[in-house]
């Protein structure tokens, strides 16, 4: 420091000279010819560059190597998260394979929907084996013995909600083979007991659960295969197990006639034992939203476990009226859906007994109804907004008719003529429920509407066979039974009917206030607060 002020005073000194004499200069009567000479002494301040013992400008160094460290995670983080991410496939960034081994989940999934859709809806033909095994026991047990079949198939339905749960967390192909497994343990072991009771739940809801279980991500891993043959790729499969739900009336009456029921159910159990192998070719594409590691301890997994409660079990979707009002009217016409699957071949054997060839029926109705599926895809495509809801109208309508007009057949040819009809109602019903759902709620909430859809659709199907054989009972003959399927659907048809109207009348009320809002309102900022959720279901479209 001494020197460095020894330094500045020598570089001052010639400076104030030159001060003084500028001075003199100035009081001086030639001030104009003296100052030249002044300039020369500049280059003496050398001493400025003196700054060279830079000690104080040394921490420059040290700043040097901090963006070096900053620098240095970069490039190495990231070549490991880019193939990370690339290897596994994310939604964004994805693109299926479009075919090769999808080919082989194509068939999976095709002989999933054939073998339980094909074993549920020919219970009738199990459930005449059922009553001939109890009549011995109990003459009137047309009421107990349509629970069997009843439940099986509502557990179906009542069970989609919470299989969606288990197919997001633990994946399709262990939620699939797991579901085939019980659905085998369920229809092997109903072969073992010749109780009603049991049956109930070896049959009515192992075999009804587990089928649920197999059967919707049958549906989800066709979307990691395929997209822009994802259409195709569904045609087949409904097409599919169309064969299937013509072929198993007719084995099922060959098995009956040769072998006895216990042993049917063994060999309708193979089917559930070769599904339990194809699943595990459900070999999921696009990551689970389980795969992120959890690094905050078990509180972060708490709240990630009731966020996905509050996902799947919100009630969001009931806010919207329209949609109460369409679920209410499926649900009620649900009531009478399934009776003619259950009893039509009964009827058939009490009221023509000159006819052997009962399952044709039933075949008729497998028939049309894949028809149905395929053919009002591309009809309810070309229709705009909610009026998709009138061909279920129409269906229920003509559903709900031809279940009066079974009765009423006095031939065997009008009773085929019915079951045709019944068929093609059956497929156009099922097949536009997702559209109507995703016009109602939106996409991002679709899954939810129709999950909660088939749980409501559950209780009225379970209960609609037993009633229906109770009135048997009461009755002594099938005629009010089937008049009794008949009115649910016309109810829910024409419930159906004022949901595009109010749905179109609440459209115009809002586009009102919406315009008077903006009439009073002053200019707001466009990037204003937004109510949450809404910009999430217009992003995705």
């Amino acid at each position: 420091m001494a020197l460095q002020s020894l330094a500045s005073k020598e570089a001052k000194g010639p400076w104030r000279e030159a001060d003084q004499k500028q001075q003199e200069w100035v009081g001086s009567a030639e001030p104009e010819l003296e100052p030249e000479p002044v300039p020369v002494p500049p280059p003496e301040p050398q001493p400025e560059p003196q700054p060279e013992p830079q000690p104080e400008p040394q921490p420059l160094p040290d700043p040097a190597p901090l963006p070096e460290l900053e620098f240095e995670p970069e490039p190495v983080h990231e070549p490991k998260s880019t193939p990370a991410v690339e290897t596994r496939g994310t939604a964004r960034g994805f693109q299926p394979p479009e075919g090769g081994f999808g080919w082989m989940v194509v068939f999976a999934a095709t002989w999933c929907n054939g073998s339980i859709f094909g074993i549920q809806n020919s219970f009738g033909i199990l459930y005449s084996m059922l009553l001939q095994e109890e009549r011995e026991k109990n003459r009137q047990v047309e009421f107990q013995a349509a629970w069997v079949g009843a439940l099986s198939m509502g557990m179906i339905f009542f069970c989609s909600p919470i299989v969606s749960i288990f197919t997001d967390r633990l994946g399709c192909r262990i939620t699939a083979t797991a579901g085939a497994a019980v659905a085998f343990i369920g229809l092997h072991t109903s072969s073992f007991t010749s109780s009603l009771s049991l049956r109930y739940f070896t049959y009515g809801i192992l075999f009804g659960c587990g089928c649920s279980f197999a059967f919707q991500p049958s549906l989800v891993i066709l979307g990691h295969y395929f997209q822009r043959r994802l259409g195709l790729a569904n045609g087949v499969v409904s097409a599919g197990s169309s064969i299937f739900s013509i072929s198993f009336p007719l084995l099922i009456k060959t098995l009956g006639a040769k072998i006895k029921l216990a042993q049917t159910f063994q060999v309708l159990s193979t089917f559930m034992f070769i599904l339990t192998l194809l699943s595990l070719t459900y070999r999921p594409l696009l990551p689970s939203s389980q795969d992120t590691p959890n690094k905050r301890g078990v509180h972060t997994l708490c709240q990630r476990i009731l966020a996905q409660l509050r996902k799947y079990f919100n009630m969001r979707v009931f806010r919207q009226r329209t949609y109460r009002i369409w679920a209410f009217g499926i649900a009620a016409a649900a009531l009478g859906y399934f009776v003619p699957y259950v009893h039509l071949m009964k009827y058939v054997e009490e009221e023509f007994l000159e006819i052997k060839q009962t399952w044709v029926l039933l075949v008729c109705i497998g028939a049309t109804s894949g028809l149905g599926r395929l053919v009002s895809g591309r009809v309810s495509d070309s229709i705009p907004g909610l009026k998709k809801i009138y061909l279920q109208v129409i269906s229920f309508l003509l559903l709900g008719l031809m279940s009066m007009m079974i009765p009423l057949c006095r031939g065997f040819g009008g009773l085929i003529v019915v079951c045709l009809f019944l068929g093609l109602c059956d497929g156009f019903f099922i097949t536009i429920m997702a559209p109507i759902a995703f016009e109602l709620v939106g996409p991002m909430q679709a899954s939810q509407a129709i999950g909660y859809l088939l749980g409501m659709m559950a209780l009225p199907m379970i209960a609609g066979p037993p009633i229906a054989g109770l009135l048997r009972n009461c009755f002594g003959d099938y005629h009010v039974a089937f008049y009794f399927a008949g009115v649910p659907p016309i109810i829910g048809a024409i419930i159906l009917f004022f949901v595009p109207l109010m749905h179109q009348r609440m459209f115009k009320k809002e586009q009102r206030d919406s315009s008077k809002d903006k009439m009073l309102a002053p200019d707001a900022d466009p990037n204003g607060e937004l109510l949450p959720g809404s910009p999430i279901p217009e992003e995705p479209i």
